[in-house]
């Protein structure tokens, strides 16, 4: 699909191919904030091992603006929006299945919707790609045209950046607000020199946990991208699917998608693996570029007491630690993590209802779902775990 408004060319695509890794990453440089997860190998990755497809209810129709170069033989990519088509609501982290059961109560079909978000993944992270604000008005522009021109009930833009947040705000998108648990590093010297930021009962859980673990005898590898073989990628495999099934759930990434990653951005990848008396029992795998490491998979196949905590957070507070890495995001929800120094973040989501009931009663329910986010942090807040020396976000 194509069509020209303005100067620009605009279409939906529906293969990152049809872009390009060079066009694609080029302009995911020049934005604020680039992780690893908006890089081409990811999303590519995620495609083309069947893991977000069509087959699975993920249908790529990536928005691209094209501008022409003044010779006239050349385009460059000014915009761009990773989008996808869904017929269902599995893997966003962000939830309306309220709003598809209403919509079907009252006879209408809240599906194919459309959804700006990386898959199963609940990073914050650019989603309206753009050299500047006349692209990005642009790529909203078309985006509302395709909304009507293809009938979707509805357009949803999970984890943007704040700015894009306020952005889509202007844009008569209804802003919807969650929380998550980041860790900051405070220029910490060492796993000690954070432990004494804590207040003293946490501190002396956090040496507890470790102190069972080790006295276990549980040992632990670190793997960065290039060690990790095959191997080691089934073996973690097997760890990420028995967590699925202990939660009576299917996983949603397969072994393919994982030895891709492994094979395309091995600079972002990090794998710990835990073992006892000679045998593997657990891996954490995580993500990470110089500034954020996020915390993404994990999965035992024996169950030791603080082995999760051990694993998944200490071990990779470590490295944070060591590599001065400034953020630890360790994924969606978990009030556990503030005992562990992590502080709750607000979230943003953007939604674009058609139909103007429904929009009415939904930006009526936001109103109330904000009042109780802002009452749920203030709580939190009392829970700070650490001294006063560290203030609070």
């Amino acid at each position: 699909m194509n069509s020209e408004v303005s100067h620009y060319r605009m279409g939906v695509v529906d293969s990152l191919s049809e872009i390009g890794q060079e066009n694609w990453d080029g302009l995911l440089q020049l934005q604020t904030q680039p992780n690893p997860f908006l890089s081409f190998a990811f999303l590519h990755a995620l495609h083309e091992s069947g893991s977000a497809s069509a087959q699975t209810g993920w249908i790529p129709r990536f928005i691209c603006l094209w501008q022409q170069e003044h010779t006239g033989t050349q385009e460059t990519l000014v915009a761009a929006m990773p989008l996808y088509e869904k017929m269902h609501s599995y893997g966003e982290y962000v939830f309306d299945w309220a709003w598809a059961n209403a919509y079907q109560q009252h006879g209408l079909a809240y599906y194919p919707k459309l959804l700006s978000a990386i898959p199963f993944t609940p990073v914050q992270g650019n989603r309206l790609l753009s050299i500047n604000s006349e692209a990005r008005l642009a790529l909203l522009n078309y985006l509302h045209s395709l909304m009507e021109s293809q009938h979707y009930s509805s357009c949803h833009i999970l984890f943007p950046t704040l700015e894009e947040a306020s952005t889509l705000q202007n844009a008569n998108f209804m802003l919807r607000q969650g929380v998550q648990f980041h860790w900051i590093n405070h220029h910490f010297l060492d796993f000690e020199d954070f432990l004494a930021s804590l207040e003293h009962k946490k501190r002396k859980n956090i040496r507890a946990e470790r102190r069972k673990v080790r006295d276990a005898g549980v040992q632990f590898q670190h793997l960065r991208g290039t060690e990790i073989t095959e191997t080691d990628w089934r073996f973690f495999k097997q760890c990420y699917d028995r967590t699925y099934a202990e939660h009576h759930s299917s996983p949603y990434l397969n072994l393919d998608f994982f030895l891709r990653i492994g094979r395309d951005m091995p600079e972002n990848i990090y794998l710990i693996i835990a073992s006892l008396e000679g045998e593997r029992i657990a891996a954490a795998l995580f993500i990470h570029d110089q500034h954020t490491l996020y915390g993404r998979y994990w999965g035992c196949l024996k169950h030791l007491p603080c082995l999760h905590f051990e694993t998944a957070y200490y071990q990779a507070l470590e490295f944070c630690i060591r590599e001065k890495i400034q953020v630890f995001e360790g994924g969606a929800q978990g009030e556990h993590k503030m005992a562990r120094g992590f502080l709750p973040q607000k979230t943003f989501s953007a939604h674009y209802l058609q139909e103007p009931a429904f929009a009415d009663a939904v930006a009526h329910f936001l109103q109330r779902e904000h009042g109780g986010i802002d009452d749920y942090l203030d709580e939190l807040k009392e829970r700070n775990p650490f001294k006063l020396s560290i203030s609070y976000p």
